[in-house]
């Protein structure tokens, strides 16, 4: 069993490993962020694409890559008429924060919003699309809530969100071994599989 966070796309790895693997089934499970630690140790999943910062104890991890910011806002919006914003852009501006947030950021100069955060970033997207306030969110969530009415730009200056490949240190199997080697790019001719 595979877990994947949110905005994770394993579809190329996943693809691999039914060519190199085919009799043996590899299960995709979502995971929240907020729960993904919990879940590597639940010992129903074998690995996981995951975002960083995680607690390391108990598990491996391998850094897989960096995820740039992006501000997303209504496509009426002001800020849409830049290539890329910085920090300082966002002085002055409605910035929401959703409670699934995963970057952590604090806009120096931004108005807090009058109402309780939303529970999900789907949510803070839509909220934003209505025409209030902007959110900060990595790409890849960008991505997964894209809608017509909302745009985003990149955050020159924001905070990158690394996502990582997971598992537990006390169950490295074969067949984890064999994902992590097609992670890493490793042919199915290579020594270590």
């Amino acid at each position: 069993m595979l877990g994947a966070i949110p905005g994770a796309t394993p579809g190329k790895w996943i693809d691999t490993w039914r060519e190199r693997m085919p009799h043996v089934e590899l299960d995709l499970r979502p995971l929240a962020v907020a729960d993904q630690r919990a879940e590597l140790l639940s010992g129903e999943i074998d690995a996981a694409i995951v975002r960083l910062p995680l607690d390391a104890e108990g598990l491996h991890v391998i850094p897989l890559y960096d995820e740039q910011p992006v501000v997303v806002v209504s496509k009426e919006s002001h800020l849409t008429a830049a290539d890329e914003l910085v920090l300082a852009d966002l002085e002055g501006e409605v910035v929401i924060t959703p409670a699934d947030d995963v970057l952590g950021l604090v806009v120096p100069g931004a108005v807090p919003p009058a109402f309780d955060p939303p529970e999900t970033t789907g949510d803070a997207i839509a909220t934003v699309a209505a025409g209030v306030g902007a959110v900060v969110v990595p790409m890849s969530l960008a991505r997964l809530h894209q809608r017509k009415d909302a745009a985003s730009v990149p955050l020159r200056d924001g905070p990158v969100s690394q996502v990582a490949l997971a598992w537990p240190a006390d169950r490295t199997t074969a067949h984890v071994e064999a994902f992590i080697g097609i992670v890493r790019g490793r042919t199915a001719n290579s020594s270590r599989g």
